[in-house]
């Protein structure tokens, strides 16, 4: 029975590769271009609505929907980890969109990573791609409210109030209390946010063999690391960038407790009955570990 619908209109409703339309990615993937062309510099773009709530990763989603092909192979992660929601139902939506897409969960594998909250903890490669979700994209925000005067601090890279704020904290805490997203110099210029991954994290950023691109989809904003750039946490001669140490109460470092692993980011599990432990964040690594025998590294 013909209800009107003829062939043409059938393949108009049809999803695109990718999901996003051909217009949308071409824009994406110019403002990328731009990115990776002026480090540490925010480009606005026209952020698309996506079928899932803003906060979810919209931004690092679109991105990787406009550069994944048919030879990729896909890792999607969040905080560490391949099996948590948030990944399992991005990778998901990805899957779908881009028939014909490997995946994967080893970070060797992968050739487009999509993560939230964390970089991976084997050291990236030449010929992968690294796609983070931000939130807030500019590390001016929480010293500046106004995005007209921020974009001036920008330009003329004009720091000082993040080294205040820095100051402050060493007054008051003895310490710099800012736990992730810890402002980092790029190529001596641009400050950035480095999303939301743990301090732990921000030395990988140095001259990583592989770029490094963040997208903000609530903020409309994309900015990229270049394979080999200078990153540079920021912080005082006198007061050196620290990283999270995981000690007990004999200033023994901890080790995970399932690969035994010692030179890696611990997440704290506390059970029922109040015994603590300590496991990898970053699960594929956790895995590859006990795979070799769980030798622990002492580095």
């Amino acid at each position: 029975m013909n209800n009107g619908t003829t062939e043409q209109d059938t393949r108009s409703t049809e999803i695109p590769f990718g999901f996003l339309d051909p217009y949308a990615k071409r824009e994406i993937r110019r403002s990328v271009l731009k990115a990776l062309c002026l480090p540490g510099y925010q480009v606005p773009y026209a952020s698309r609505e996506m079928p899932m709530g803003r906060g979810f990763g919209t931004g690092g989603l679109q991105l990787t929907l406009s550069i994944i092909g048919l030879r990729d192979v896909l890792k999607v992660i969040d905080q560490g980890s391949d099996d948590s929601v948030n990944a399992v139902n991005l990778r998901s939506f990805i899957l779908r969109t881009c028939p014909g897409v490997e995946e994967t969960t080893r970070t060797q594998e992968a050739t487009l990573i999509q993560t939230r909250h964390r970089i991976p903890e084997i050291a990236l490669q030449e010929g992968q791609l690294l796609i983070l979700q931000v939130p807030i994209p500019d590390p001016l925000t929480p010293v500046e409210p106004s995005e007209g005067k921020r974009k001036t601090m920008h330009g003329e890279a004009d720091y000082s109030r993040i080294l205040v704020k820095l100051y402050e904290d060493l007054r008051e805490f003895g310490q710099v209390a800012i736990s992730s997203s810890y402002p980092t110099r790029i190529n001596g210029y641009h400050v950035l946010s480095p999303s939301p991954i743990p301090r732990f994290d921000v030395p990988k950023m140095h001259l990583c063999n592989a770029p490094l691109i963040f997208g903000a989809g609530r903020e409309k904003k994309i900015y990229a690391l270049p394979p080999y750039t200078t990153a540079e946490p920021l912080s005082f001669e006198d007061v050196p960038f620290e990283v999270e140490q995981f000690v007990d109460e004999k200033a023994q470092r901890r080790a995970c407790s399932r690969c035994g692993a010692m030179d890696s980011y611990l997440e704290e599990c506390v059970a029922q009955d109040g015994t603590r432990t300590y496991l990898c964040s970053d699960t594929d690594y956790c895995r590859q570990m006990q795979e070799a025998g769980g030798q622990r590294t002492e580095d």
